[in-house]
Formats: structure tokens, C-alpha cells, sequence
């Protein structure tokens, strides 16, 4: 069995990690470690995460909006995504877990990189049913054909209804699969060719993407390589 990497002791610190010989291979066996390691492990090796800023119905009138990078697309038929959702310091359960359970509707944006530091403040901890839109600058506007409004600065935008919630682990996690209703897309992001086919300019998107610790990516370059017919 391996040993601990002194990074993960308990009077370790980041540069501890910095100093490790360049030659050195390092093996991490997760069963040894302790679930915020397992977090911070994981949330700096699988890279980069897209973000879903969600907003949801606090069920007063106000506006839920927070940030959730353990988010991706899971199927096609029905349209799901996915959110993995845990629990507050104090343990209890996320506003937007609350939301979703209880009026199942909810608005998942994809933020773009001049958005990076509201973002972090919507990943504030507050009480239920106080709004984070009440200290970020930001406009809602209607998403029409939708019961929620959206984000008037987001370029892509998806409504989406309940689909199942599952528990997971021992934190306990929330899976909350939602299936797409509506996608709206900018003008300035999408075209549509002459055989009605949809494209989106990733560049033009130019979407925020989650690293570790408080570090956010940006897209870079975007490379075109074709599929093996």
C-alpha cells in the first residue's frame, strides 16, 4: 500500500504539493481519504466542469440563483441534464434542491467568462428565500413560452422541468436529472444553414468553465478535427 502524500496530513499545506520532487509519481488511493479531500481531489482533476448557474422559484416571488459545476448533458430522448447538488455548511438542504423538489420548474444559463466574479458571489451561503439577485446586477428578462424568467446577459439559456431526484452517498448528494423544455440561444450565438440545421459559435459563447479551488478557464482555442466516417 502506498503511503499518504504529506499533502493530505493534517498539518499540510498547499505548498507542500509545490515542493514534491519533479520525479516523483504520486498514487492517490481514495478509500484513504476523507471526503472533502476526495472534493478538492476531484474537483482539480476532472477539468474543466461546465457551470450551470440555475435560477429557481423560492415560491415568495423571489429569485434563487446559484452555480453548480458538477453539471452535464445525460441523455437525449428524453433531453436531460444533470445536477449534482449537496448541502449547506450547516447541513441542510440547498435552495435550489428545495426549489426544484417543490415546484419543479427551474432556468439552467451558461455564464460567460466577464461573468466569472458574479458567479462566485451567487455561490454565497444565505437563509431561504433571500434572493442573490438583491446584491448582483443583474436584469431578468421573460423566456417566453416559460413560467420562469431568465437571465438577460446570458447567451444560452435552458428551461427545464423535474425529472427524477436521486439520493446519493453518505453526505448526503442530490442527482436532479431535469429534461429540457426550451433552449433559448442569442442572436449573436446561433445561425441557422439553409437546411434549417442549428450551429452555435462556441467563441461566441465564450463559456465560463470551473477548475479548482477559485480558479475559472476560459475556452481558448478551438480546434476542428473531423470524425473517422
Amino acid at each position: 500500500m502506498i503511503a499518504k502524500h504529506p499533502f493530505y496530513s493534517e498539518s499540510a499545506t498547499q505548498d507542500t504539493l509545490a515542493k514534491k520532487p519533479p520525479d516523483t509519481i504520486m498514487y492517490l488511493h481514495f478509500d484513504q481519504l476523507s471526503p472533502s479531500q476526495r472534493y478538492f481531489t476531484m474537483t482539480q482533476s476532472i477539468l474543466p466542469r461546465p457551470i450551470a448557474w440555475v435560477l429557481s422559484d423560492n415560491g415568495d416571488g423571489s429569485h434563487n440563483l446559484a452555480p453548480f459545476s458538477y453539471f452535464n448533458a445525460v441523455c437525449s430522448d428524453p433531453p436531460l441534464i444533470m445536477l449534482s447538488i449537496g448541502h449547506k455548511p450547516d447541513g441542510s438542504r440547498k435552495d435550489t434542491l428545495v426549489n426544484i423538489r417543490e415546484r419543479e420548474h427551474f432556468v439552467v444559463h451558461i455564464p460567460h467568462s466577464k461573468q466569472a466574479a458574479q458567479v462566485t458571489e451567487s455561490s454565497r451561503t444565505l437563509e431561504h428565500g433571500v434572493s442573490e439577485l438583491d446584491s448582483l446586477d443583474m436584469a431578468l428578462t421573460e423566456f417566453e413560452g416559460f413560467n420562469l424568467p431568465r437571465l438577460a446577459e446570458c447567451r444560452l439559456a435552458f428551461a427545464c422541468q423535474r425529472y427524477q431526484i436521486q439520493e446519493l452517498g453518505n453526505g448526503p448528494q442530490f442527482l436532479v436529472l431535469g429534461e429540457i423544455k426550451q433552449l433559448y440561444a442569442s442572436d449573436d450565438v446561433a445561425t441557422v444553414n439553409d437546411s434549417g440545421r442549428l450551429t452555435l459559435d462556441a467563441n461566441a459563447i465564450d463559456p465560463l468553465a470551473r477548475l479548482g479551488s477559485s480558479e475559472y478557464g476560459t475556452l481558448g482555442k478551438v480546434i476542428d478535427v473531423p470524425r473517422p466516417k
